[in-house]
């Protein structure tokens, strides 16, 4: 419910003018004063009356589309001012206490006797994060200014708005498990889910493959061979070690991290994987893999509230080691080019799980770092190169094409029933109006 509150102004001045004019009136028979007398004080009754209508009369009503959005979507309020006072508002000042970077309602309007006058405001999400629209606060006052009238409005709704997810170049992400997963392989030679024929024996393969009654018909080695491997999880780890980040700002390292994490997620869920995520942020954030639309909304949640946390990568793969299959595939996302967790690593890998390192070039994200340091992420690429284990080097224009920027939205689309009833193909434009 509203709180009002209806402020007289300059009381003190309009007191003591009345009581002059009603001494001169007394002691002097000039009809003027008496006239100003009457005139002042009915001017200062009828402003306390019509400040009281306004008071119990005026609305502000907020609706939005969304309870949620991605950075760079773009927001949409629908606001109706209702004024069922038969005395207009001169003025009306909407006030707005959101806390939505770039985001505001703040206007002046005018509202006439018994009317409504709605519109439509749009913005844009430019952070992550989440936030609060509302409250509200309208101001206003008589014409001639002896009142001021404030309504708070104190409702809010929380908005959610996740990182982008985005289009990426092609990563390759190195399968769990020793025989690779989810594609046909002719000639994998590890128990998976059914075997399609034999091969002749290579080195290193185990001989509990070995397909005993074809080496004994044709006296040379075999092994039998299958078809494919189950989908192995892919476990996103996210470095997000206030000490290592470079940049500032959308054009950090750290930004970029989320958003690799965001999109990595989406395309390993479409891809049937199980995908989980771990990130050394504020509050650390662990959450085993899963499938589906709630896994996707858990872990866009997460690195919506993400911030930056003080564990180091290789404290994260020490914690983390007891919880991992053997078929999961690693994915590290970090700008750590120290190396130091290498070693933190390596016994996963020993254990057969597959990482893949996405690592964020610090150099290109913080310009003025020297020329020793940006060869740093070339030299820690080389290192995962000669271990054998499967990286791609991610620099900061990652994000700059243009199909990969989120909001850049050009005309609205339109799709046609059979019935010729045109449907807008923008969800913003089709969803229902909720009120704050």
């Amino acid at each position: 419910m509203a709180q009002t509150r209806i402020t007289p102004r300059h009381r003190l001045l309009l007191t003591i003018l009345i009581l002059v004019l009603l001494i001169l009136a007394i002691i002097d028979e000039y009809a003027g004063w008496r006239f100003l007398l009457f005139g002042l004080g009915g001017a200062w009754v009828l402003s306390r009356y019509w400040a009281r209508s306004l008071a119990s009369s005026l609305r502000l009503k907020r609706e939005m589309r969304f309870g949620w959005a991605q950075v760079g979507d773009r927001l949409e309020e629908r606001l109706t001012l209702t004024n069922e006072s038969s005395l207009p508002a001169v003025w009306v000042q909407i006030i707005d206490h959101s806390d939505l970077p770039g985001y505001t309602i703040n206007q002046v309007r005018a509202a006439d006797g018994n009317s409504t006058t709605t519109w439509r405001l749009t913005g844009q999400c430019n952070r992550r994060g989440l936030f609060t629209l509302g409250p509200t606060t309208l101001l206003t006052s008589d014409p001639l200014g002896l009142y001021t009238i404030e309504l708070h409005d104190p409702r809010c709704v929380q908005l959610m708005v996740t990182p982008p997810v985005v289009p990426l170049p092609y990563i390759q992400v190195a399968p769990g498990g020793m025989a690779g997963e989810g594609r046909p392989r002719p000639n994998a030679p590890e128990r998976t889910v059914s075997a399609s024929s034999v091969r002749e024996y290579l080195p290193g393969d185990s001989l509990r493959m070995v397909h005993w009654r074809t080496t004994a018909r044709r006296e040379q080695l075999h092994v039998r061979t299958f078809d494919n491997t189950p989908l192995g999880d892919w476990w996103l780890i996210l470095d997000a070690n206030q000490n290592v980040q470079a940049g500032e700002g959308a054009r950090s390292t750290a930004e970029h991290s989320v958003i690799l994490a965001a999109s990595l997620t989406d395309q390993g869920l479409r891809l049937g994987r199980g995908v989980g995520l771990t990130a050394d942020g504020d509050p650390l954030v662990w959450l085993p893999p899963g499938q589906g639309d709630g896994q996707r909304w858990a872990i866009l949640r997460a690195l919506a509230l993400l911030e930056p946390g003080r564990l180091s990568l290789a404290e994260i793969l020490s914690g983390l080691s007891p919880s991992l299959g053997k078929d999961s595939s690693l994915i590290l996302i970090t700008p750590d080019v120290s190396g130091y967790w290498l070693e933190a690593l390596l016994p996963l890998i020993w254990r057969g799980l597959a990482p893949t390192v996405l690592l964020l070039d610090p150099a290109s994200f913080a310009p003025s770092r020297t020329a020793d340091q940006s060869g740093t992420a070339l030299h820690l690429a080389g290192e995962l190169a000669r271990r054998g284990i499967s990286h791609q080097v991610i620099p900061s224009d990652l994000l700059d094409r243009p199909e990969a920027r989120p909001g850049k939205v050009g005309a609205w689309g339109w799709r046609v029933t059979p019935s010729g009833r045109a449907i807008a193909d923008e969800p913003s434009l089709t969803a229902p109006w909720r009120s704050l």
